[in-house]
């Protein structure tokens, strides 16, 4: 029997692969486009980033140290170049296929980063495994920007599994919609009418300011944010503002709140400050062809009718007054269950032997200015 030599006792010692095969490899150097590894044949194993992961964001020279062990699979005993051309990430997928189909037949919560925004959606790996979340179905309301989810982890449901196409779809909208359903269930056990709560601006309009409840959205309306008036509530709130709101009343779904607390409500206490025969002070706030009303503070306008503004005929009030002059007069009616207020320059002016005259020329004018005021508002 002839001996063996060297080179075949070293040919002998390797070990002989075929592509498909899974081996055991050891990270001898690690570089920004490839990770290199021993083996066990005679050429080295290489992995390209590409067949490493599907992730483009990874540095290899974080992910892989000198040293550690894997487990690849061969792609190509001879690359061409002499080299065997290995894939890590084909591995994990087939494994992670396996993990998919579990997720998908159970409707297990996924978790992973995003890691591309694409033109019709978000896209995510999940050992290995590609999952596309349309925008449709990324969050419970139309989003036009998706590049505020770029590198942010998020929660899914895979609704697709289709691994023969390749076609794997998620839905965090179903989640985020479950959510709140939870929230609001809650939130409504939780609140009653007459509760004081706090909340988040969420958006404001011309007639008011939606706010967040955390579980539900209420409607502050624009006739509710103030015992005083509001010019628009754009000039008053912005997104993201914290209030503290009283719940004014809840229909169904919908609650309606209020800033109007009772215990700043200016019309305590004004039967004595506004009685009839006070002389008060205030500013015009507003005017028609019928009158002035005047802010006595705010929350309590008064009207000084047109008749009542002086001893002369003035056809209309802005012939004599503009919106912020101060006026002072005489209270000649007080209605406490309309919370009207009606003034007086004139019932100030008169003499004292034709005031009783003229005060039946006031109750007169009031009458008038009551109900053309009630018309106005």
């Amino acid at each position: 029997m002839s001996e063996l030599t060297f080179e075949q006792m070293l040919e002998d010692s390797i070990k002989t692969i075929h592509a498909g095969e899974v081996v055991e490899g050891t990270v001898i150097d690690v570089k920004a486009d490839e990770i290199v590894l021993n083996i066990g044949y005679k050429s080295d194993g290489i992995l390209t980033k590409s067949e490493y992961t599907n992730d483009s964001s990874v540095d290899l020279t974080e992910a892989v140290k000198v040293g550690d062990t894997m487990e690849v699979k061969i792609l190509k005993v001879n690359d061409g170049e002499g080299q065997v051309a290995l894939t890590y990430k084909r591995l994990a997928a087939d494994r992670g296929n396996k993990r998919i189909e579990e997720a998908y037949n159970n409707k297990e919560v996924l978790k992973a980063t995003v890691s591309q925004i694409l033109a019709g959606g978000l896209s995510v790996v999940v050992d290995e495994v590609r999952i596309f979340i349309p925008a449709s179905l990324v969050s419970d309301s139309y989003e036009k920007d998706l590049t505020k989810y770029a590198g942010q982890e998020i929660e899914f449901v895979v609704t697709e599994y289709n691994p023969k196409r390749r076609r794997y779809i998620g839905d965090r909208k179903q989640l985020l919609v479950a959510q709140k359903a939870e929230a609001q269930k809650a939130l409504f056990e939780r609140i009653h009418a007459g509760d004081i709560v706090e909340g988040t601006v969420k958006n404001v309009t011309d007639f008011g300011a939606f706010v967040d409840l955390g579980g539900a959205d209420g409607l502050l309306h624009i006739s509710e944010m103030s015992w005083g008036r509001v010019e628009h509530p754009k000039k008053v709130f912005k997104v993201g503002q914290q209030l503290t709101v009283l719940v004014k009343e809840i229909n169904d779904t919908k609650i309606a709140l209020s800033l109007k607390f009772d215990d700043a409500n200016p019309w305590k206490g004004a039967e004595e400050k506004y009685a009839v025969g006070n002389i008060v002070t205030g500013k015009v706030a507003r005017m028609t062809d019928f009158g002035a009303f005047i802010e006595l503070e705010p929350g309590i306008d008064a009207l000084l009718h047109v008749s009542q503004i002086a001893k002369e005929h003035i056809e209309k009030p802005s012939d004599v007054l503009k919106t912020g002059d101060e006026v002072t007069a005489k209270v000649v009616d007080f209605n406490a269950e309309d919370k009207k207020i009606s003034l007086s320059i004139k019932a100030m002016l008169a003499p004292a032997s034709t005031e009783a005259d003229d005060a039946d020329e006031v109750a007169v004018d009031i009458d008038a200015a009551i109900a053309a005021q009630s018309e106005e508002e």
